[in-house]
């Protein structure tokens, strides 16, 4: 499918792409690396931040761990051009390796892991589990990066029978993080390799040549489509793979249809589930640095960046909570949110999302000039209400911004619900707001 003509494919067929993405992005790492394979296809050149940019012109983007900022200049803009800006999070909450991981007790060994981010913890019970993230290897001296995924189911973590706790579906499960999170990797029977040794072993390695790993547990069963007219999604990591990936496919759309007075950025943060602060989340100067060497990279000034900056606009995008129709107390009566309606403005007065007056109107002209339909949504007032990249966005760069997504079921849970056409729709109202002047 190329770039142009993903924004008007069939629904279904959008939905599968989707999931094919998130099939082989298990971790923020693997989502930057297959987002750089699909714009090094597209014709985007790959900068290293040490280097001296050569980039008045042209399609780029740069790669920092789990994060990754693309843009494209075209041909002739001015140094003080504003920026159209799509924001969204590569990472998920899930189950983390620990440094020292190796746990042996009662005939079993075990992996000691590290709840991330608000993990729905009782979803990840009984799960068939895979790992992947990224290693350090000790290579000429020098640590040396590389991707690793385990596909296979090599972990469980094994629920408590029924029978050893009878009240438990009249008083609830209560699970500790330390004690009852903690996966099965294997029996005590045997040579009883450490988790170094495993992972040398899977991945054909010397033990001693691995360093350090930030590695991370997975759902291994592939994403699907289901329903009884496949209406609906069933995937891991919907929040926010589903945002990463329709914001790749739009700037990729809009660079086919080559604005001319604006620059389309997709900006993907990691730690987004954990508070943003880190060398490469929204709360950091990553997108900031980035965004201002573009403008240095065209012979601009300190002023030419300070007004790109007034007039651009960004765009939040992260998952937003379908009306649940078993628990719809939870929800605010006059603001139900429907999967497979369309985008979703997301709106708190107390700026836990961005989107103000300005900004609302300007994204639900996007979707009115793209034929898309689009909701509003407001939490429960006596509720607390999340957050995400948008609050976060504006402070660091000071531009108007909206913060949108499309509904979705069982947020934070292993195995996530979303609308099958909705893909389809957020791509084309994505691709309207990168292409349309403001």
């Amino acid at each position: 499918m190329t770039p142009s003509s993903t924004s008007h494919a069939e629904p279904l067929g959008v939905a599968r792409d989707l999931a094919r993405y998130i099939d082989a992005s298990p971790s923020p790492f693997h989502a930057c690396e297959s987002a750089a394979r699909e714009l090094e296809a597209a014709g985007f050149r790959r900068l290293a931040e040490p280097s001296v940019w050569d980039a008045a012109a042209g399609s780029f983007f740069v790669q920092r761990g789990g994060s990754l900022v693309a843009w494209h200049l075209p041909v002739g803009l001015e140094a003080w051009s504003p920026f159209r800006i799509i924001g969204a999070h590569t990472d998920s909450p899930n189950l983390r390796v620990k440094p020292r991981p190796d746990v042996f007790k009662a005939g079993v060994r075990q992996l000691g892991v590290e709840v991330y981010g608000g993990v729905l913890l009782h979803t990840w019970l009984d799960r068939d589990l895979g790992l992947s993230g990224r290693l350090f290897l000790r290579r000429d001296g020098r640590p040396e990066e590389r991707l690793f995924r385990i596909d296979r189911p090599v972990l469980r973590i094994p629920n408590l029978a029924i029978h050893l706790q009878r009240d438990i579906n009249e008083q609830g499960l209560a699970l500790n993080r330390q004690q009852h999170m903690v996966p099965v990797i294997g029996s005590l029977q045997g040579t009883v390799p450490g988790f170094r040794d495993f992972l040398a072993t899977e991945l054909g390695l010397e033990a001693d040549a691995i360093l350090s790993w930030d590695a991370m547990c997975h759902d291994v069963q592939p994403a699907a489509l289901v329903g009884a007219k496949e209406e609906f999604l069933s995937a891991a990591r919907l929040d926010n793979l589903f945002s990463s990936w329709t914001g790749l496919k739009a700037l990729l759309s809009a660079v086919v249809s080559e604005p001319t007075t604006s620059i389309p950025v997709l900006s993907l943060f990691d730690h987004e589930e954990v508070g943003s602060a880190s060398s490469r989340g929204a709360a950091g100067p990553i997108l900031r640095d980035l965004l201002e060497r573009t403008v240095l990279a065209r012979g601009g000034s300190r002023e030419d960046w300070h007004r790109a900056l007034a007039t651009s606009v960004c765009v939040s995008v992260d998952m937003a909570h379908a009306t649940h129709p078993n628990y719809s107390e939870k929800h605010d009566p006059e603001h139900t949110l429907l999967m497979n309606a369309g985008p979703v403005i997301k709106i708190n007065a107390n700026q836990r999302y961005a989107t103000e007056g300005e900004t609302e109107a300007l994204f639900q002209a996007a979707c009115e000039r793209s034929g898309v339909p689009v909701q509003k949504w407001v939490n429960r007032t006596d509720l607390a209400c999340g957050s995400t990249i948008g609050p976060l966005t504006a402070s660091q760069l000071g531009i108007r911004t909206v913060d949108v997504g499309c509904a979705q079921l069982a947020m934070h849970s292993i195995r996530e619900m979303c609308g099958s056409a909705d893909p389809a729709y957020m791509i084309r109202a994505l691709t309207a707001w990168l292409s349309e002047e403001f």
